[in-house]
């Protein structure tokens, strides 16, 4: 028999349907009901719904407080079976295997997934590990679950590729091995006040939030002055202008500018600023005030196309409707597994030339189902003789950028119009159709103007080809059309009025999911397939609250511990270090096990800094982890008010000066989501802060409030139900 073994169970049934015509038929391996598996032609595709078996730590390590968490980084880690019904199969299949084709995602972790089933199926024949085993092992490589693809990838199939799966495995054990030995170690010094989660790569990524927040909290703003200016032609158009200084560090220079710019000006100005009317050019023209345009530059500007989808830059253009990264790749994956997009994690950001792009424009032609522009767009595209795609710097050869393979209609998973699969289904679409669109182009112009020895300037903008912008609806769009009047040089114009405006610098900008994955990816922290996950944990593990995140006392403790003590964990360079080994890994170019030892030597170094210090660590932590669970002070003794759990698990929110004050709010039960307290305060009750229910998955964050005043209203409409059942 031979055997194709699948990622999943939804892949099973495609690729079975694609490669028999439709007449795959289900059927069970040995006897067992849950997994996946279809049979035709002597043939059967199986889905082995991700991992098999993960590595763990030995079981006389699971006790953490009786382990030394140091003796982790040198244990032998165990296999261990995540799913017996498909380990199960995996054994029945070893017995009448003949040939054996691996079907999985074509990426590391795929791969690894791949090899796992390889090597269960291998122990369970000892005859298949023999160099003369008849059976035949291969491995298909495709890039979207289309007809063309699959078919193609199943006649063309390769060698299996171990160097990519050992790469794979080499960073689950040193992943392991970090996280256990670090989160031990840190949550057991601060006596399992808190759960301190540490990473390999969590860690450095943790800590630029961090550095970004502690530049927010240093920052001192200035003050700094702008002048505008209102300015009139002899045709009464009226337009803005701005000092060509831009600031002003010192008000008395504003004023003084803002003064001579009056003072060139026609009489009405004074009358405008408040000091009397005089005479001027009150009899319509542009007057003999001093005002005159010196300079008139225009010039056409043009605004390229974006480049193609790789997974950073497809996941920075999905937050433009609010989409996490986390979100944004879950989505992705259905369409994927639908068959209406490519794969979704590559870097590469340029087409293959074997990618038919004429064939993939002709599926939207007269298409109406992904709203206005697209089938339009696509008719314009089509009519080229030549098709000449942007290209990003990055091009790999392992899967092609993100596009779509199917129509919304063809793809067998019906998406729901308005959807989020049908949101991110049309980003990609009209991604595609941009890239292979024309420049749009503006007009720019810049005018300045002359006023009592100050210069005053204006610029305007008009779109004047849309190019791939009428497609492509989601940058940061410049406005259409700011258009300034048909102004010449030496043209005399009348000043309106002058305005000095006060103004303060800003301080940095806290940083989005987004724009971490891209700064993650800079600074070679993680991958394309782990990064949204990292930022997920972070969330997940109270380190960072809303978007942009927002670290919490938990985590500046940590990452103070860490950078204070065990540098290397926080820096960015060690990470870079042991991806870079693991991408050698994964082209021959080292062992696995080789890389393994140096991330444990590494690790060792960074231990011997912590030990030394664990008691300053420790106090750091738990102080930390109070600051977290104030939500203000008591209405009845002005201690703290803090979040707590009840022995039966409920929560609620206690004064810290129980038992002497047993003043106490209830909060929903934890199945709600977990409560994050705001950094804004009750109006009503202002010695409290508002809290957020934050919960998983798709549920939006619960602005909960003030908990006295949810407490009130509860307690009144408690109140009135008991009035109207007594009467």
């Amino acid at each position: 028999m031979h055997y194709i073994i699948t990622e999943k169970g939804t892949t099973a049934r495609r690729i079975a349907a694609i490669l028999s015509d439709g007449r795959a038929k289900k059927m069970k391996v040995g006897g067992v009901e849950k997994v996946a598996a279809y049979e035709f032609d002597g043939k059967v595709v199986v889905g082995l719904s991700g991992h098999i078996v993960q590595l763990d730590v030995p079981k006389e390590y699971k006790t953490w407080s009786l382990t030394n968490a140091y003796k982790l980084i040198d244990s032998e880690l165990v296999v261990v079976p995540l799913k017996k019904e498909v380990v199960k199969a995996l054994r029945q299949i070893a017995k009448d295997a003949d040939a054996l084709t691996l079907a999985t995602d074509y990426d590391r972790e795929g791969e690894l997934i791949g090899v796992e089933a390889l090597n269960i199926i291998k122990k369970s024949n000892p005859a298949l590990l023999s160099p003369r085993a008849s059976v035949k092992i291969d491995r298909m490589r495709y890039s979207a679950i289309t007809e063309k693809e699959i078919k193609e990838s199943f006649a063309a199939r390769s060698e299996v590729d171990y160097n990519l799966a050992a790469a794979a495995e080499a960073r689950q054990i040193t992943d392991l091995v970090w996280g256990a030995s670090l989160t031990r170690f840190v949550s057991l010094s601060a006596s399992f006040s808190s759960l301190f989660s540490v990473g390999r790569v969590q860690s450095p990524t943790l800590a630029l939030l961090v550095a970004r927040e502690r530049e927010i909290e240093k920052f001192v703003p200035r003050k700094y002055w702008e002048v505008t200016a209102k300015l009139k032609t002899a045709k009464g158009e009226i337009f803005e202008a701005a000092h060509e200084k831009g600031k002003f560090w010192k008000k008395a220079e504003a004023e003084a500018a803002k003064a001579r710019i009056e003072a060139a000006g026609v009489a009405g100005v004074a009358g405008v600023a408040g000091e009397g009317a005089g005479g001027g050019a009150g009899s319509g023209g542009a007057g003999s005030g001093g005002a005159v345009v010196c300079a008139v530059k225009t010039k056409l500007r043009t605004e390229k196309p974006p480049t193609p989808f790789d997974t950073t830059a497809f996941i920075r253009a999905a937050a433009s409707f609010g989409f996490s990264p986390k979100r944004t790749m879950t989505v992705a994956e259905s369409l994927y597994l639908a068959g209406l997009i490519s794969y979704h994690r590559t870097d590469n950001t340029t087409y293959p030339k074997t990618l038919d792009l004429r064939a993939l424009v002709k599926m939207f032609l007269g298409s109406r189902v992904l709203g206005v522009g697209v089938g339009e767009h696509a008719a314009k595209i089509a009519k080229k003789r030549t098709l000449k795609p942007t290209a990003g710097k990055k091009k790999t050869t392992d899967h092609p950028p993100i596009h779509p393979v199917a129509t919304a209609e063809a793809g067998e998973k019906k998406i729901e119009e308005g959807s989020d699969e049908w949101k991110v289904y049309e980003l990609v679409v009209r991604r595609f159709l941009a890239t292979l669109s024309d420049p749009a182009k503006w007009k720019d112009t810049e005018v300045k103007v002359e006023a009592g020895g100050e210069i005053l300037k204006a610029k305007g903008k008009e779109l004047k080809e849309r190019g791939f912008l009428a497609v492509y609806p989601y940058l940061k769009r410049e406005k259409e059309v700011l258009k300034l009047p048909d102004l010449k040089k030496g043209e005399r114009v009348e000043v309106v009025g002058v305005e000095v405006v006060e103004k303060e610098t800003k301080p940095p900008n806290r940083i989005s999911q987004a724009g971490l994955v891209k700064k993650m990816e800079e600074l070679g922290l993680g991958t394309k397939s782990t990064r949204h996950e990292i930022i997920g944990k972070l969330y997940d593990r109270e380190y960072v609250q809303g978007n942009p995140a927002k670290p919490t006392g938990k985590a500046f403790a940590l990452v103070d511990a860490l950078e204070k003590h065990a540098t290397l964990v926080t820096k960015p360079e060690m990470t870079k270090t042991l991806e870079q080994e693991m991408d050698e890994i994964s082209v021959g170019k080292r062992a696995k096990e080789e890389v393994v030892a140096d991330s444990r030597r590494i690790l060792k170094a960074a231990f011997k800094e912590l030990t030394a210090n664990r008691e300053e660590i420790a106090k750091s932590l738990r102080e930390a982890v109070k600051i977290d669970k104030v939500v203000g002070e008591c209405p009845k003794c002005g201690s703290a008010l803090l979040l707590r759990r009840s022995k039966r698990g409920k929560r609620f929110l206690g004064c810290s000066n129980y038992p002497d004050c047993s003043f106490s709010l209830p909060l929903p039960n934890s199945t709600t989501g977990k409560v994050v307290v705001t950094e804004d305060k009750c109006e009503e009750h202002p010695y409290l802060f508002k809290l957020k229910i934050v919960g998983k998955g798709k549920r939006r964050a619960w602005d909960f409030g003030c908990p006295y005043c949810n407490f009130l209203q509860w307690k009144e409409k408690k109140e009135k139900e008991n009035t109207k059942s007594s009467e």
